[in-house]
């Protein structure tokens, strides 16, 4: 099942033709035989983040978005703040899981990573570090998982027509 997939890159210092990690989920998502619905880069600014992912959520299109950047504790980190506010169910694991598996390769500096994922609107959204290998690492060991309905014994994808049931 190809799903509809909108990237977002948070950076101050960088622009879509300088994206290393961005590039790198639109290759791995396409691999993947998803398809790129949308991909825009904004300044580490929590209003202008949030109006991105909330046109994407309205999208009925966007089944997920995934963002890279803004995760860390500098005053100018606010993508967690942003995001957060407008999920309507969190996955707790998913960050739970990403800084054990970050723990193999950085260390103790995996606390730090304040990544996080959600549901809103029966939108799959996952905050990411901006780092090559924390977008690598997210991508490989547990969003492309859980993006494949072949998964067992779960997936996300089986969710999808249920997440917004009332």
């Amino acid at each position: 099942m190809a799903l509809a997939i909108a990237l977002l890159t948070v950076s101050d210092s960088r622009d879509l033709a300088d994206d290393p990690s961005g590039d790198a989920l639109q290759s791995s998502l396409l691999n993947a035989g998803h398809r790129l619905k949308d991909r825009k880069l904004v300044s580490d600014d929590r209003y202008a983040i949030r109006a991105v992912v909330s046109q994407w959520i309205a999208d009925p299109s966007v089944h997920v978005i995934i963002s890279s950047g803004g995760t860390g504790l500098t005053g100018r980190d606010g993508t967690p703040e942003a995001v957060a506010p407008l999920l309507d169910k969190a996955i707790d694991g998913f960050g739970e899981l990403f800084r054990v598996l970050s723990f193999e390769t950085i260390g103790t500096s995996s606390l730090q990573s304040r990544c996080l994922a959600g549901v809103a609107n029966g939108t799959f959204i996952f905050v990411l570090p901006g780092s090559l290998d924390a977008v690598t690492t997210a991508w490989e060991r547990l969003i492309a998982a859980q993006l494949d309905p072949s998964t067992r014994p779960c997936n996300l994808v089986q969710l999808l027509p249920r997440l917004q049931e009332r």
